[in-house]
């Protein structure tokens, strides 16, 4: 219980909540632009960063298909998102280090391991690991209660039964819809979550918290964001993945941004009166 107090208010004296402003679709647009101007100043830097999405995409077909759970290809492609918030820690980093006009190479993408709030992210990061799992438990209790025990024979094969068999369609729009639940809690719980805590040392309630109140008072440009990522992140698969080299970066560097436009600055704490001194 004594780390308590680290996890839900942070380490430092103010515990206030971050005010959350009113963004239009505009901003949202316009936070893709700023987040393609970072990754343009040295892009290729983060495109090395990045190849590891790519990388860590292709292991995870290729254990699937060895393993007899081809079934767990797109729940796994399409549920690794769900740790894209935490995974772009160091790209949020770097677009903080330019905005402060601080050196922007590579390297400091790793400096985010000193950063005093690094208890809140971990408990963060440990939620979004545990609504991956509970994405792939789902998806494969959905596969079980709709093809029982059986196994795809092969990649095709089972591509085919899901397009032309009322149980494929079933799967097919029943797991998207379950995806979508579990897009949309990660959207309102991390949202800007990560970035206000490499900003601000609030603790993990107070990052979650606010990323909800920015859905709550922001839902249509929000939701737009949430949308945004979808997509792009499903355009970046599509090319065998390579395109997440781009795509990943991109959105990292935009999501810092974001959260500029949404969270006001921290208030700058006013200097200590002189005491006077008591007269005689």
């Amino acid at each position: 219980m004594a780390n308590f107090h680290v996890y839900a208010a942070g380490t430092g004296s103010d515990v206030a909540h971050p005010v959350i402003r009113r963004i239009r679709i505009a901003d949202v647009f316009d936070a893709l632009r700023l987040g393609f101007e970072d990754f343009w100043e040295k892009p290729s830097h983060y495109v090395f960063l990045s190849l590891i999405y790519p990388i860590v995409g292709v292991f995870l077909i290729t254990w699937t298909s060895g393993g007899n759970a081809l079934q767990l290809v797109y729940p796994l492609l399409t549920g690794f998102a769900l740790l894209g918030p935490f995974a772009a820690l160091g790209l949020y980093e770097i677009s903080r280090r330019r905005e402060l006009k601080l050196d922007t190479s590579w390297k400091h993408a790793l400096e985010v391991r000193n950063s005093p709030a690094m208890p809140a992210i971990a408990v963060l990061g440990v939620m979004l690991v545990a609504l991956f799992v509970a994405w792939l438990l789902t998806a494969h209790a959905l596969y079980g209660w709709l093809y029982g025990d059986d196994v795809p024979a092969s990649f095709s094969g089972f591509v085919n039964d899901v397009l032309t068999t009322q149980r494929g369609w079933t799967l097919i729009v029943l797991g998207n819809l379950i995806g979508f639940v579990f897009a949309l809690v990660t959207l309102s719980t991390t949202v800007i979550a990560f970035p206000l805590l490499l900003d601000r040392d609030v603790g993990a309630y107070a990052a979650v918290e606010t990323s909800a109140r920015a859905i709550i008072a922001n839902p249509v440009p929000m939701l737009l964001w949430g949308l945004v990522v979808a997509l792009t992140l499903l355009a970046g698969s599509l090319p065998l993945l390579v395109g997440l080299a781009l795509v990943l970066p991109v959105l990292g560097h935009s999501t810092w941004h974001l959260y500029r436009k949404v969270v006001e600055p921290a208030p700058v704490p006013a200097a200590p009166k002189a005491r006077r001194q008591r007269s005689m």
